[in-house]
């Protein structure tokens, strides 16, 4: 009996042990791949979002098969401090000389040619640049281009492809940098070259298309996934989405297929995208689209890798799990479903949306290199509105900026400074001055007096200091960043503005609370004129509003920094020819960095009952109907642009109990109700 016992149990014991190897190994098998080849790309996955690992995958495998040590680079072994010579930046910073074309000139280095010609870094002599750029033929016969003749074994020099190139011999890169397209990760030299991303041929060359997000959580009835195929086309996968990995064999019909260019973006959640070279086209799709990349074991690097945290926007997977990543994608938490979205739209808006933004990003790494210490921290890459309109020369520190405080959790502090801007006939504001210099919030008063008639030897005594400043008889002058500005704020004000202590106090507190907008008192609102087939803006009363007048309105400094700094030359020349559209363009700038409408606060009716008539287009004070030659100064901008940045608003601020039948000794700012 005891001996029937004992082999009962050893046989149900071998019989779970089989089980065990039944069943229990080929899950093992998925979960833990073998061990990479020596100089093949990595196996087991460069995940870029470990929250996904934690429900697979053990800690000690982690350990074990985490990213490897970079190859030996068949380039060479350039690097930046050893392959670049910094000391010709010095001074001047970074600047570009773009060698001419040795034959016909495509309509991509055309856009190209534009990007970088109507930007900061351009210079037309290649003895002062510090960076010499040669841009890779794309001509369908294959030709290359001669080697330059200041080529110098590449040193200094950036070679620069959007698309692949169909040259079969590129120069022996040395020391010459080089972005291109989709590089494959066993040629790319990290801190050295530059990763771009691979283009359609119809990318736009400024401005571009938003992004095409319009719901951030997941809908029902919408797909999960999206399957990168051939030929820039998608399919949805069905709800039974484990049942058709991304192999291309699928039990079941994967749903109704998209294709692009021409055709809808992917409407789905993810967007699986193999890790083939001419998969990267695909990886704008879905930025653009809002789909989450998911980069199945991709072997390219991925663009602007060195300064944009793509884990906040993508993840990287292995393709040989692909039901423990189907399994890890579908259990996601939607908050982190909504930042990931959220941040490919940034992404996209920033730095990829159009050929002006990819290359001015390219060239605003380099000239982070040389900066050194001084260079842009990552918040800046990585937050609205991006490092391309966060210039590095006004402060290296975010808190300077007015974008970060939210993220921060700072408000500005300190006061305002108010800058008049005086130009015909020349009649020194003095009851302005003293309106405004009677302010609690007021630190100093700058005059920029831009009148041809002398400036006054004499001024009233003010409480605050009072500098005059003067002008070049310009308009853009008024926008200019001078140094005596030490104030984060600026209040902005024509010689004829009227305004009461109480409107300025409240204007800006209201402002210390939205530091990254326009905070003012007479709008324009701007409209599409069917008529005309263009845009147009007026100053009649309607419901809503897009501009605020600088001629009376709070703002923070930096915008002094853009304005000079990073606008084309061509729109501020626009300005001062046809000076009315100087509030036109600033409303321009400051809405396409914000992506938010300006902020209207009360304005007593008293003033325009006391303001004189109006002037000749562009003359002083609170101006506003615009006149009809400066209407078609919108359409100009717009084109410079490259989109309508203007955003509308139907909101205005007042103070609590504005108005409300209470006694007047109860509210703060009883003035701005005066009859």
């Amino acid at each position: 009996m005891q001996s029937w016992r004992r082999k009962s149990l050893w046989l149900a014991l071998l019989a779970s042990w089989l089980l065990v190897l039944l069943e229990v190994f080929p899950l093992l098998h998925l979960a833990v791949p073998t061990r990479p080849r020596a100089g093949a790309p990595q196996g087991w996955p460069r995940w870029l979002d470990a929250e996904l690992l934690q429900s697979f995958a053990r800690p000690g495998e982690l350990l074990e098969d985490g990213p490897q040590p970079p190859q030996a680079l068949r380039g060479g072994s350039c690097n930046w401090g050893a392959c670049f010579d910094t000391s010709k930046c010095r001074g001047g910073g970074l600047k570009v000389f773009v060698y001419p074309a040795a034959g016909p000139v495509s309509e991509t280095h055309r856009r190209i040619l534009a990007s970088i010609e109507g930007s900061r870094y351009h210079t037309l002599s290649a003895a002062e640049a510090c960076l010499l750029l040669l841009l890779s033929p794309d001509t369908p016969t294959g030709e290359c281009d001669p080697v330059p003749p200041q080529w110098d074994g590449g040193r200094n020099h950036l070679v620069l492809s959007l698309h692949p190139a169909p040259c079969p011999r590129t120069f022996q890169r040395g020391q010459a940098m080089v972005a291109e397209a989709s590089p494959t990760v066993d040629t790319f030299r990290p801190g050295f070259d530059v990763a771009l991303p691979l283009l359609p041929e119809a990318h736009p060359l400024r401005g571009g298309a938003p992004g095409q997000l319009r719901q951030h959580s997941p809908r029902p009835g919408v797909a999960l996934l999206a399957l990168a195929e051939d030929r820039g086309r998608w399919h949805m996968a069905g709800t039974d989405f484990s049942a058709c990995p991304w192999d291309g064999r699928c039990e079941q019909d994967r749903g109704p297929k998209q294709t692009h260019p021409g055709a809808t973006l992917p409407n789905a959640t993810f967007c699986l995208i193999p890790g083939r070279s001419p998969d990267a086209l695909h990886f704008l799709q879905a930025l653009q689209a809002g789909c989450i990349p998911v980069l199945l074991s991709p072997r390219w690097e991925l663009p602007f890798s060195e300064v944009i945290d793509w884990t906040k926007a993508a993840i990287v997977a292995d393709e040989r799990l692909p039901l423990q990543v189907l399994t890890a994608l579908q259990e996601m938490p939607l908050t982190r479903v909504l930042a990931l979205r959220q941040q490919t739209q940034f992404l996209w808006d920033a730095y990829f949306s159009s050929v002006e933004k990819v290359i001015h990003t390219t060239l605003e790494i380099i000239q982070d290199r040389i900066f050194g210490a001084s260079a842009h921290p990552s918040l800046l890459w990585n937050s609205p509105p991006g490092a391309i309109l966060a210039l590095p020369t006004f402060s290296p520190s975010p808190s300077d900026f007015p974008f970060y405080h939210l993220q921060q959790g700072s408000r500005p502090l300190g006061r305002f400074s108010a800058l008049i801007w005086v130009g015909a006939p020349g009649q020194p504001p003095l009851k302005l001055i003293q309106a405004v210099a009677g302010s609690q919030h007021c630190a100093q008063i700058l005059v920029l007096w831009s009148s041809e008639k002398p400036s006054p030897t004499r001024w009233p005594k003010t409480a605050v200091p009072l500098t005059v400043i003067d002008g070049h008889r310009k308009v853009s002058d008024r926008f200019f960043p001078y140094s005596a500005l030490s104030t984060d704020a600026i209040l902005s004000l024509d010689a004829h503005s009227s305004l009461s202590t109480s409107e300025v106090d409240f204007a800006f507190v209201v402002w210390q609370s939205f530091p990254e907008r326009m905070v003012g008192f007479l709008t324009w609102s701007h409209f599409w004129d069917e008529a005309r087939g263009g845009w147009g803006y007026t100053a009649k009363r309607t419901n809503e509003f897009s501009m605020v007048l600088t001629s009376a309105a709070f703002y923070h400094r930096y915008y002094h920094t853009l304005f000079t700094h990073s606008l084309p030359k061509a729109l501020r020349t626009l300005a001062d020819e046809a000076p009315t559209c100087v509030d036109v363009l600033m409303n321009f700038l400051v809405a396409s960095v914000t992506k938010l409408p300006p902020i209207k606060v009360p304005y007593g009716m008293w003033h325009q009952e006391a303001r004189p008539p109006p002037l000749e287009p562009g003359g002083p004070g609170l101006r506003q109907e615009p006149q009809p030659a400066a209407q078609n100064c919108i359409n100009q901008m717009a084109a410079g642009f490259g989109h309508m940045p203007l955003v509308s608003s139907r909101l205005r601020l007042d103070p609590v109990l504005f108005k409300d039948p209470v006694s007047v000794l109860r509210k703060k700012y009883r003035s701005l109700e005066k009859p």
